[in-house]
């Protein structure tokens, strides 16, 4: 206890530095998904899509990244266990920022495409094994993580499969493609802002304090959706007129563009709601625990200056890092169209959707890449770069430990320094 007394400001400066590190990772690796397709689609420039996800992540991230949030992500481990000893718990939440951000700010640098919730997960099974114990660590939580990495891409794959075979029957595959696409885009639209509206609702409005029951999300998701696809529909038979030439696609891709920016707005929203949590909550403990001198409480408020600092970390790291990360996803995969990105942006939502209900725990990385091999898929295998593909699984297994190595190495570390 004498070392939060003596170095509790150190400690607390240390723990903002390194979630801020964190908050980059997230920044490079996973907003870069979001917009991957976009961009890759090329229904935004990298410019226009590191603006757009500046702005939506930050507000999601600040707007509705939490008042009061758990202190340890997804209850990997048990903290009565550290009761008596809230020295070892800092110590272990400094290392596990510290070696999530290492490793995704590596991963970013290699182009791959990985979870940020697993590798913060990954850290802090690797802290509380070498501190307490194997005891100390909830091993359920784990084998739901390694389930969900076949899982979470073979149902995103198949929702993004089903959409983009819909579009070829609805759409592409008829004698007037414009036509068709004036007629059946409006409906993509009412069923992707219903889907976002319930990611939004279920994952970032809670947070502001705006309860609503099931059946009220759904309701009020609804007349969004309504009011997006009236709009959307206006807007498409003034901006694309008949006298277009009714046979060829480059009017339909334009159509599916608009719908593309507006999935990325509002999936850039929704992203930063959630994942800020993953370099928050690891932060708000350390300074919780050093601010009530070593007791640890079950939930911890959220020091005024933590949200911010976690939104600009993000902005930062996508600024700076993401263009590799998003070049992977948008282009290195498969090549992706505006239909097809869009087929891959709504199937990860619907899935994010469906693991919200669920209680599935699902990385948003994994459903992403899965959906765009789903659409890969959809145009046969010849479509698929099967050596990146190769590439990206192979990191999702190494996440996982290489966050738990590196954090035992931190953890020691640290150890020192204080003692």
């Amino acid at each position: 206890m004498d070392i939060l007394a003596n170095y509790g400001t150190v400690i607390i400066f240390a723990a903002a530095i390194f979630g801020f590190l964190m908050a980059i990772g997230i920044g490079a690796n996973d907003v870069a998904n979001a917009m991957g397709t976009s961009v890759g689609s090329k229904a935004l420039t990298v410019k226009q899509a590191i603006v757009i996800a500046m702005i939506f992540e930050f507000a999601g991230a600040y707007l509705a990244g939490g008042e009061v949030t758990d202190t340890i992500r997804k209850g990997v481990i048990e903290t009565s266990l550290f009761v008596d000893q809230p020295d070892i718990l800092i110590y272990g939440m400094l290392s596990a920022l510290l070696a999530a951000g290492t490793w995704l700010l590596l991963a970013s640098f290699m182009g791959w495409p990985v979870s940020t919730t697993h590798s913060i997960i990954g850290a802090i099974i690797g802290f509380a094994c070498v501190s307490v114990g194997t005891e100390a660590v909830d091993w359920g939580s784990v084998q739901g993580i390694v389930g969900s990495w076949i899982i979470t891409p073979v149902i995103s794959g198949l929702f993004a499969y089903l959409i983009f075979v819909s579009a070829q029957r609805l759409i592409f595959d008829t004698e007037t493609p414009l036509l068709n696409a004036k007629r059946f885009v409006p409906v993509y639209m009412f069923i992707t802002t219903l889907v976002i509206a319930l990611v939004t609702i279920k994952k970032g409005l809670k947070h502001v304090g705006l309860h609503l029951t099931t059946p009220e999300a759904w309701v009020w998701s609804a007349i969004v959706s309504a009011i997006v696809m009236v709009g959307g529909y206006i807007y498409i038979q003034m901006k694309f007129s008949q006298k277009a030439d009714d046979r060829g696609f480059a009017g339909v891709e334009k159509i599916f563009s608009v719908l593309m920016v507006i999935t990325a707005c509002a999936m850039a929203f929704a992203h930063g709601s959630n994942d800020v949590a993953n370099a928050i909550g690891p932060l708000s403990a350390v300074v919780s625990t050093v601010q009530n001198m070593g007791e640890i409480t079950a939930k911890s408020s959220i020091a005024w200056w933590i949200l911010p600092l976690g939104g600009l970390g993000i902005v930062v790291g996508l600024a700076t890092m993401g263009h590799k990360v998003m070049a992977t996803v948008g282009t290195g995969i498969t090549e992706l169209t505006p239909s097809r990105g869009f087929a891959a942006q709504l199937a990860t939502a619907c899935t994010v959707v469906l693991a919200s209900g669920t209680g599935l725990p699902i990385s948003t990385t994994q459903t992403l890449v899965g959906a765009v091999l789903g659409v890969g898929f959809a145009r046969g295998i010849a479509a698929l770069n099967m050596g990146v593909v190769r590439n990206i699984v192979a990191s999702w297994v190494v996440t996982l430990p290489a966050g738990a190595l590196l954090a035992v190495i931190f953890f020691y570390i640290m150890q020192s320094l204080f003692v």
